[in-house]
């Protein structure tokens, strides 16, 4: 680090044509960590317009992204594998010029609009892309203004998408084989394409949590997203190796969490008290990595909001047995049809998992017939969480609640314990 420093001091930043950075990355844990993330935040770099990264002379695959979308890149980010207790050094050259490499796609995310102008496209092959779109918060019915109902992303074990509506849930995909999907199939999987081992919907969500939507908190329950005045989804990175899509809710009126839900004012009313509730602005992001079955959720508000109370969860799937180390852990496994349409449908059984800081938890409430929740808070104007799930018709997962439910322990030793970066 103190030569990188070293260097920017006496060059001026706009003469340097290129910049190398050592970047050394060690396994703390005894277990085999694969495609770990490794983030590099470009600010004190300059503007990087292109980058390459190699670990003993062969180059591996990176992404640069543009969080704010400001076409400035805010971070790169490449994928380390590690031994128990390894540690790798990797050579990172960031250029001032060029344009980011290409790398083969191991995530996806897509938004689509229906085509009504062509009567020969199939149901699963919409092609009227979006990468982002803005419905005011009195729009009578956004749940199907895109082809999917939302934006949907994947990597190789996972495919997500999020409805477009004031419940912002997540509805799963469930896959055979690891391979990226939704391209092909748009959440709308064929007959042809399940006899080739494509993978379908596999979760009815209804209006519960599904996996780890977030809601607010009146105090007694969630409550959903509303009333807003506009709500956005968006795709900000595409890939290679990470996909990145946001959901923005301007104008939410969030109860502050110590109120029944008949002093909340109705959406209706054409006069609002603000005595109790008051606007936030609200960004969810959710990053999928490439090799990951998990999904890391970031919530970033406009100001501080210790004063307020919100919540997440899982859904408590039908039948399903439930597991919780009362230290922010909490899944279940369980059975359901994951529609009304029971011949192009079979039952479903699915893992769910979602891991939350013990910093922001404010109480695991008892399940109910919808969710196995918990109420949350931040004393700032962020929090972070992980969400992960399992289909048990994988070839190559989980196919029990004790196999799902041992290796979530597992897997929330790794959260804990992340690998270590120095640069």
């Amino acid at each position: 680090m103190k030569r990188i420093l070293y260097l920017f001091f006496f060059l001026p930043l706009a003469a340097a044509a290129q910049q190398t950075l050592t970047v050394s990355v060690s396994n703390p844990s005894a277990s085999v960590r694969s495609d770990e993330p490794v983030v590099i935040n470009l600010a004190p770099y300059g503007d990087v317009r292109s980058a390459c990264v190699t670990i003993d002379g062969q180059e591996i695959p990176c992404q640069l992204d543009d969080l704010n979308q400001d076409e400035t890149f805010d971070e790169l980010c490449f994928l380390a594998d590690l031994r128990g207790k390894e540690k790798k050094q990797y050579s990172v050259t960031l250029y001032q010029e060029g344009e980011p490499r290409t790398y083969p796609a191991r995530v996806y995310a897509e938004m689509v609009l229906g085509n009504s102008k062509d009567k020969s496209l199939k149901k699963n092959q919409q092609n009227n892309y979006i990468e982002s779109i803005t419905a005011r918060g009195d729009a009578a019915y956004t749940y199907n203004i895109q082809h999917h109902h939302g934006v949907d992303f994947e990597s190789e074990l996972n495919g997500i998408r999020i409805y477009f509506d004031e419940r912002q849930t997540l509805d799963l995909y469930g896959k055979f084989k690891k391979q990226l999907e939704l391209k092909e199939t748009q959440f709308y999987t064929d007959q042809d394409q399940k006899a080739k081992g494509y993978g379908d919907d596999v979760l009815w969500v209804g209006q519960t949590f599904g996996l780890g939507a977030f809601r607010g908190w009146n105090g007694n329950e969630p409550t959903q997203v509303s009333p807003v005045k506009s709500r956005t989804q968006r795709i900000i990175s595409y890939g290679p190796l990470r996909t990145i899509v946001e959901v923005v809710d301007k104008g939410w009126l969030a109860p502050k969490g110590n109120l029944s839900p008949l002093t909340i004012p109705e959406q209706s009313s054409p006069t609002r008290s603000l005595s109790h509730l008051s606007p936030l602005n609200m960004t969810l992001r959710y990053s999928q990595y490439a090799g990951h079955r998990d999904t890391d959720v970031d919530v970033f508000f406009n100001r501080p909001v210790a004063d307020y109370q919100f919540s997440t969860g899982i859904i408590n799937v039908k039948n399903s047995v439930e597991f919780s180390d009362k230290k922010g852990l909490r899944a279940c496994w369980g059975t359901d049809w994951p529609s009304s349409d029971t011949i192009a449908f079979k039952r479903e059984t699915v893992g769910l998992g979602i891991c939350i800081p013990m910093r922001y938890i404010r109480s695991e409430e008892p399940a109910n017939k919808d969710n196995y929740a918990f109420v949350v808070g931040t004393a700032d104007d962020h929090l972070q969480y992980k969400v992960i799930y399992c289909s048990d018709n994988e070839s190559f997962g989980y196919h029990s609640a004790k196999e799902w439910f041992e290796f979530l322990k597992e897997w929330k030793k790794e959260v804990e314990k992340p690998i270590q970066v120095k640069y």
